[in-house]
């Protein structure tokens, strides 16, 4: 008979690279920071629209009625003022659910920003605590620089990663990379981001069910909120003194890896600096999920040829990349809002049948109209194998769809071709402009003129939003 040795082992490389990176690497790219208040932007953006939807309101605010905590986290475009974890849940839940905020696709896919639930909250905390004790408040430039860190953390393990292969959501990166960069803005050393991030690893982690027929459900839509809570609570509880797990990912037959990753190891493709935030992608004109994006553009470009034709459309041909077609292709009937903006038929057949995508096409008095789901039901979904290289290729990243009407009398459109989406890095100069005013538009539902002005105006001045307290930011945001 065998027996384990009970030597306790140092902590797995892997923690200790996320770490050392999380605790001392120093931002120097200008380009990071440029799109970080972008994203930064964006990304609350996104959450202030998302306030005009009961179902997501309906599960914002303290865990049960009448627990808020005074001088507490402020939840932007509520009057809600919360303890930091639930904060970081009611904060990342906002962000995500209208699926508007940023992405990055690789071997894993996701949505970097999620991470701002976390970081937000965390910085407001601790932003709120050093003023009451007469202590520096942080800065959003600190906001900014965990932005970078958390979205290169995410973004680098999704390179060579798949967790989807497994069945794991990918929501799980935000809880690791959410834990590393809060741990270290409550004040952690290094060694308390390697504790902290075994607890990451080491949790049970969220199944994609939800986000695949015949599940899909509005879970995926606050899936991230609820990670990025953990995240906090992890940091929180490993700074009282919580004991770490060193080898949680590389332990024989426990470990991450062994129990949850089919024996495989997690590896770092590149070493951590600030590639992602550079290169990631901006959903800047459709609610939807980003496979979709190029579809709906070619969709809307076809727009005019077809909504006077739609009686004689006999077949639609969408070819696509293989990632598409194993999270998006989707037929039969679809549910609720969550389902319809996870599949690829519906969305495309919005932007044929209107010229446009926006979040109240997927409500359920939208979806009733019965000419969508005759075109859905007229749509033959390809993989174009070009697209499918073309989308791992780490010098082009393509999102391709191509997209093409023919009718009855033997006629048809051309194919309409779109490769990358605006908010692509090669259409980045094309996109800011746009992501401005999507930013404005989106604070305009919920503040009015003179509010949604000073902010507009406050995020447009670099200078002016890095060296404001975070604290005094976040109040600006509350109702």
């Amino acid at each position: 008979m065998s027996y384990e040795t009970n030597v306790r082992p140092e902590p797995d490389q892997l923690l200790v690279d996320i770490a050392d990176y999380a605790a001392n690497y120093r931002v120097r790219s200008e380009a990071a920071y440029e799109t970080a208040r972008l994203c930064l932007t964006d990304t609350l953006g996104c959450g202030i629209l998302a306030l005009n939807y009961p179902a997501c309101t309906k599960l914002l605010g303290p865990v049960v009625p009448g627990a808020e905590l005074e001088g507490g986290v402020r939840v932007p475009g509520t009057s809600y003022s919360l303890d930091p974890v639930t904060a970081a849940f009611n904060i990342g839940a906002m962000i995500r659910w209208l699926d508007y905020n940023d992405t990055w696709l690789a071997a894993e896919w996701g949505h970097p920003s999620d991470n701002l639930g976390a970081v937000l909250a965390a910085a407001d905390y601790v932003s709120r605590r050093n003023d009451a004790a007469g202590k520096p408040p942080l800065a959003m430039r600190d906001v900014l620089t965990a932005m970078i860190k958390a979205h290169e953390i995410q973004g680098v393990l999704a390179l060579s990663n798949s967790f989807n292969r497994v069945g794991l959501d990918h929501v799980i990166l935000v809880k690791v990379a959410s834990a590393a960069v809060v741990t270290g803005l409550l004040g952690g050393t290094r060694d308390d981001i390697v504790g902290a991030l075994s607890h990451a690893w080491l949790d049970g982690h969220p199944l994609r069910v939800y986000r695949h027929a015949p599940n899909t459900g509005s879970r995926k839509s606050w899936a991230a909120g609820d990670a990025a809570g953990r995240a906090v609570q992890l940091a929180l509880l490993t700074l009282r003194g919580e004991m770490g797990y060193p080898s949680a990912v590389t332990a024989k037959g426990w470990g991450f890896s062994d129990a949850l990753f089919r024996g495989n190891a997690v590896t770092l493709e590149r070493p951590f600096g600030s590639y992602v935030m550079e290169k990631v992608l901006f959903k800047v004109a459709f609610p939807a999920e980003f496979h979709a994006q190029t579809a709906v553009e070619s969709a809307i470009r076809l727009h005019p040829l077809v909504a006077g034709r739609l009686d004689d459309v006999a077949r639609i041909v969408i070819s696509t990349h293989e990632s598409a077609i194993r999270i998006i292709d989707k037929t039969g009937p679809l549910h609720n809002p969550a389902d319809r903006d996870h599949c690829l038929q519906y969305m495309t057949a919005v932007g044929l049948l209107h010229g446009r995508l926006t979040a109240d096409d997927y409500e359920d008095e939208a979806a009733a109209d019965p000419r969508l789901d005759r075109l859905r039901g007229l749509m033959k979904v390809t993989e174009n194998a070009q697209f499918s290289r073309d989308y791992l290729d780490p010098d082009k990243r393509s999102i391709a769809n191509a997209v093409q009407v023919f009718f009855r009398d033997g006629s048809m459109t051309e194919q309409a071709v779109t490769e990358y989406p605006v908010g692509h890095k090669r259409r980045r100069e094309e996109a800011v402009p746009l992501l401005k005013r999507k930013f404005e538009a989106n604070l305009a539902t919920r503040y009015d003129e003179e509010r949604t002005r000073r902010i507009v105006r406050l995020c447009g001045d670099a200078r002016e939003l890095d060296a404001m307290p975070v604290h005094r930011f976040m109040d600006l945001l509350a109702d």
